[in-house]
């Protein structure tokens, strides 16, 4: 095969220069490729980054980060690509989130014996499920992202070694696995349990992944970094720098040319042609399928999700930032709220959290808080259909609403609250290219089978896919091992060592 790279390397382009894009990056730098990203963007990160409004810092995405306990595979990872190190520094916070009702409240502490004693203490007639959800939460920290290879890779001895690391956690997705988060909660008296179980993800989720999230927290394996998203992605693009990748901003690609069932290279916008051996795409799969290559490439588990909305829905959220004194104290509180209609759909509930544990979020003794209501594929179409001057004018009109519900909660904030910025599915659309402004991939639901792709298209020998996309549901942990099992997969078609990376 021709040698695209420099000095008879052969060339990886890397299509977004996101986690998974910095990620594929550097595995395959570290495989000996001459290796350029090409990002449409002004900065590295994707989702995984914040920005700066009125001298405050508001960050978008890591509310906690899988993979931070120091003896798992995932944890390797971060560490390679210099996410993560041994120095690195978490915020001090001891809990998921707090949930509150009609004047009550209970609290999922990371400490699971003091969250049983609390809940059963708040609902004694629950006693019985509240310790059997505390003994599935114990099941579920054997859930761990396995991100030494990729499953199809695996061997025999790969099976046997996760059965006996995993050996309780099929009980989980046996008990857990067919039913949503809005049935499981029924299961509970309280109505305050019921809003506990419901909060933090959307109702329609597998009961299983609330389980499985909570216990990657009480295990210590889901901390939140000091220093923001935007940081950790900036600490992979000087990890791949140092290694000798090139990653070109504000540039984004047309499209991937073909050759006789190859990549030849990629368009970018502005018309010039990057040659390439092999290409790794990081974005989008909607935007891969119809725009980069031909729709025929979409492998049918795509193509089902796509046209089954109902049982892959995706999701987004509008959002809002506001600076208030630095002594308030709710680091993830949700609150009963005045029925708000946001999109398409109406909520009673919603979260405040208060970023004060940074002091990168604190600014002359004030600090940022922010809240998200969840938004659906129905709400993204109601966004998508409002004129610039509509969508400017409910997005105002919304972040009001929100302030006088945020200061009816917490009466000390009144009149004290500054607006800094306010976002919706439209915005992560047009930044990254998001299938309806989604942050994460399909939502894993009773109905829908989870995805799991392999990256590779029937039919395109060089191309290797990557991205939150490949792996439902998504997220930082499943973007940043996807770049590493791109190149993986691509080392062993070269019958190469992929274990070496």
């Amino acid at each position: 095969m021709k040698k695209n790279g420099t000095k008879g390397q052969e060339k990886v382009v890397v299509i977004g220069g996101g986690i998974a894009g910095l990620s594929a990056g550097i595995y395959a730098l570290m495989a000996g490729f001459d290796t350029v990203i090409y990002e449409k963007n002004a900065i590295p990160g994707g989702e995984c980054i914040g920005w700066n409004r009125k001298g405050y810092h508001i960050d978008n995405c890591i509310h906690w980060l899988t993979g931070t306990r120091k003896d798992t595979a995932l944890y390797d990872v971060w560490k390679t690509v210099g996410a993560l190190s041994d120095d690195t520094e978490y915020a001090k916070v001891d809990a998921f989130y707090t949930s509150t009702y009609q004047g009550k409240s209970v609290t999922l502490w990371n400490d699971l014996q003091k969250t049983e004693k609390e809940l059963i203490e708040a609902s004694p007639e629950d006693e019985a499920e509240i310790r059997k959800f505390i003994q599935y939460v114990e099941y579920s920290r054997q859930c761990l992202f396995p991100a030494h290879k990729p499953m199809d890779m695996w061997g025999i001895r790969d099976y046997i070694n996760i059965g006996k690391t995993m050996m309780d956690f099929p009980k989980v997705t046996k008990e857990f696995g067919k039913i949503s988060l809005e049935e499981y909660s029924k299961r509970f008296k309280s109505l305050l349990l019921q809003k506990m179980i419901c909060d933090y993800l959307p109702k329609d989720y597998c009961a299983y992944s609330f389980l499985v999230s909570y216990a990657t927290m009480a295990d210590g394996n889901g901390n939140i970094p000091m220093g923001a998203s935007l940081q950790l992605s900036l600490r992979m693009e000087k990890k791949y720098k140092e290694l000798g990748g090139r990653i070109c901003y504000n540039m984004g690609v047309e499209k991937i040319e073909l050759e006789k069932k190859r990549a030849t290279g990629v368009r970018l916008q502005d018309g010039t042609f990057a040659a390439a051996d092999y290409i790794i795409p990081t974005v989008d799969t909607h935007l891969l399928f119809g725009r980069f290559l031909s729709k025929d490439y979409m492998p049918k588990q795509f193509r089902k999700a796509y046209e089954s909305p109902k049982d892959y829905p995706a999701t987004s959220g509008f959002q809002v930032a506001f600076a208030v004194d630095e002594s308030f104290r709710a680091e993830t509180v949700f609150i009963d709220i005045d029925p708000i209609r946001v999109g398409a759909r109406t909520f009673d509930r919603m979260y405040v959290k208060a970023y004060g544990y940074d002091p990168i979020f604190v600014k002359d003794g004030r600090q940022v808080i922010q809240t998200c209501i969840s938004q659906m594929d129905e709400d993204y179409e109601f966004w998508k259909s409002l004129s610039k001057e509509e969508y400017d004018r409910v997005k105002a009109e919304l972040a009001k609403d929100v302030e006088r519900r945020i200061a009816d909660a917490f009466p000390e904030l009144q009149g004290t609250m500054e607006f800094l910025d306010a976002w919706t599915p439209l915005t992560y659309e047009r930044y990254c290219n998001a299938y309806h402004g989604s942050y994460m991939s399909f939502v894993t639901t009773p109905t829908g089978k989870q995805i799991r792709f392999n990256g590779k298209l029937k039919g395109l020998r060089n191309v290797y896919v990557a991205g939150q996309w490949t792996n439902a549901p998504g997220g930082l942990p499943v973007a940043v091992s996807s770049g590493k099992f791109a190149v993986q997969r691509l080392l062993k078609d070269e019958k190469r060592d992929y274990m070496s990376i």
